[in-house]
């Protein structure tokens, strides 16, 4: 079987086809440009620097490009880095679909829409329920193929269904422990409370954010949507049960400097926040730790306030999380 990009040690020398996630065009202190990019295959992505960069090579060193990459796997302040000695455009016989280069989320898209729905027929709440098929409806070849972040958590092909239904599996627990928790709310809100990213997102091969992504965001986006479904539904959208699955939605990032507009004022809407913190913080270091042997330190991970964690020499396995 060829080698994948995290197939390879540190110190080894590095030569396959990869998928270029991103390329950022920069100037280096001598005043020359280079091109910061992560290479990615169904195996993970690693970072590297294409020094001295032409016109010619900005030109053809785009994001969603296949390469054929030469260079030497390094680490680089605790981070893998691929060091370039030499790039060119992968042919079609070594092979240059995208597609075939992006990670994707362990469950197929058909069992994860399944598993959804039942957990849409228990928002018993018809209005939340409308909504919330409406809108999956409306988003739903984007919802369950895109990636639930261009970097960090649920970063694959899949990601955004994915990380949904972890969340719901999580709710579906936490309910069943505190009665005290509106499930349908919680539901409800779990399962809109990132739909904007499908706006807010690309798509999955070489994922960037739109220009509504970066002028707006996916929580006031996906609020939008919630406003605008309701009008087309003829649902009064200043009624109490509407106000609270807005806010639930609102406020799942939980502080204000992390981009919710309000901070969460109901039980189900902090219940939220912290269920998608967990989830998306389990995601990040259990994907780093695949990358790492027993007894050594993850890279820094910039999700987790740029913090190492040590894998132990216990033997405790962590399956792949895509």
């Amino acid at each position: 079987m060829a080698k994948r990009l995290f197939d390879y040690h540190n110190e080894e020398d590095v030569r396959l086809p990869v998928l270029i996630k991103s390329a950022e065009v920069r100037v280096a202190k001598n005043g020359k440009k280079f091109i910061a990019m992560i290479f990615q295959d169904n195996s993970g992505h690693i970072s590297g620097k294409f020094w001295d960069a032409t016109a010619n090579d900005i030109a053809q060193f785009k994001a969603g490009e296949v390469v054929q990459l030469s260079g030497k796997r390094e680490l680089y302040q605790g981070n893998p880095q691929i060091k370039i000695y030499s790039m060119r455009l992968a042919t079609q016989e070594e092979g240059n679909d995208p597609r075939t280069f992006v990670e994707r989320a362990p469950e197929a898209p058909n069992a994860m829409e399944e598993e959804l729905n039942s957990f849409i027929f228990e928002i018993t709440n018809a209005n939340w329920n409308r909504i919330v098929r409406k809108l999956i409806n409306d988003h739903k070849k984007a919802f369950f193929s895109y990636p639930a972040a261009k970097s960090n958590h649920h970063a694959f092909a899949g990601g955004l269904a994915f990380h949904t239904l972890s969340i719901l599996r999580l709710a579906k627990n936490v309910t069943a422990q505190y009665s005290s928790l509106n499930k349908s709310l919680l539901y409800a809100g779990a399962i809109l409370h990132d739909l904007g990213k499908t706006i807010e997102l690309s798509g999955p091969i070489s994922t960037d954010y739109t220009v509504s992504g970066n002028l707006i965001g996916h929580i006031v986006l996906i609020d939008e949507q919630i406003v605008l479904a309701a009008h087309q539904l003829k649902i009064d959208i200043n009624a109490e049960d509407m106000l609270l699955l807005r806010h639930v939605v609102l406020a799942h990032h939980g502080l204000l400097e992390y981009g919710s507009p309000v901070r969460p004022q109901l039980l189900e809407a902090q219940v939220l926040h912290e269920l998608d913190e967990m989830d998306a913080s389990i995601n990040m270091m259990t994907t780093a730790y695949q990358h790492v042997d027993p007894g050594a330190f993850t890279e820094r991970l910039f999700g987790m306030d740029n913090r190492r964690f040590y894998r132990p020499t216990n033997g405790q396995t962590f399956p792949d999380p895509h």
